[in-house]
């Protein structure tokens, strides 16, 4: 007798890659940007450190709270679908069963091939509605763990990458100069890592993605360097 192995390969589901990226980014370019800011606008180290705890703190939960509450939404709307398509299944079947026809016929079906996949599909209650739900809703349901899953993920990765520039201003006895180099070369390359880590997760690009991680990081990091600089009188300290 054949037996057919169970396949083990792990994949990434898209909704914990997409919070991992949006909550070390998001974290990483805006502590950068105070960082940045602050250090042009000659802020004292003290200030400048509990300035960006207070933001790290506040970012973290704000970040983690907004996941929860999107996909929450995102929940209740895919629910809300599920709904009104199994009462459209019970009250205009015949309805229903064209538009199903109608994907099929997209996809390349046609005479006894289009009938007979139509009947397997409508047959089944639960493979109606998956169909239906999938591919003409386009509607990918979300588990009622995702929206703390969310807020997890997004919290933490949100902390990690907002320690990430912050990291030169704990060393003490160097230069202001010195500290935003670091932060900027620090986050550049943790930008790099997280552009070629959703490359190889999404089949993408390494290259292009690093780079386009690397120049929109930076870039909203050194608008609040240019902020703090005007504002600061236009001088830039040497030393803090």
């Amino acid at each position: 007798m054949m037996h057919i192995a169970k396949s083990t390969e792990a994949h990434p589901r898209p909704s914990l890659l997409s919070d991992f990226i949006l909550g070390s980014q998001d974290g990483l370019v805006n502590v950068l940007g105070i960082l940045l800011g602050l250090s042009a606008a000659h802020a004292r180290l003290p200030l400048i450190l509990v300035a960006v705890f207070a933001a790290l703190g506040a970012e973290s939960i704000s970040m983690g709270a907004v996941a929860y509450t999107s996909t929450n939404a995102r929940r209740r709307f895919y629910l809300s679908e599920v709904a009104r398509e199994q009462e459209e299944m019970r009250t205009v079947p015949d309805a229903e069963r064209e538009e199903v026809r109608t994907v099929l016929k997209d996809w390349g079906f046609a005479g006894a091939d289009l009938e007979d996949m139509l009947e397997r599909i409508c047959r089944n209650p639960r493979a109606w509605l998956e169909f239906m739900m999938s591919f003409e809703l386009k509607l990918a349901p979300v588990k009622e763990s995702q929206a703390r899953d969310s807020f997890i993920t997004v919290g933490l990765a949100t902390v990690a990458g907002s320690f990430i520039p912050v990291l030169p201003f704990l060393v003490p006895g160097i230069s202001i100069l010195d500290r935003v180099i670091s932060a900027v070369v620090l986050s550049g390359i943790t930008l790099g890592f997280i552009g070629v880590y959703e490359a190889r997760t999404t089949d993408g690009k390494p290259f292009r993605n690093a780079l386009q991680m690397i120049v929109i990081g930076l870039a909203a990091g050194f608008a609040g360097f240019i902020i703090g600089y005007f504002l600061g009188g236009g001088n830039f300290p040497g030393v803090l």
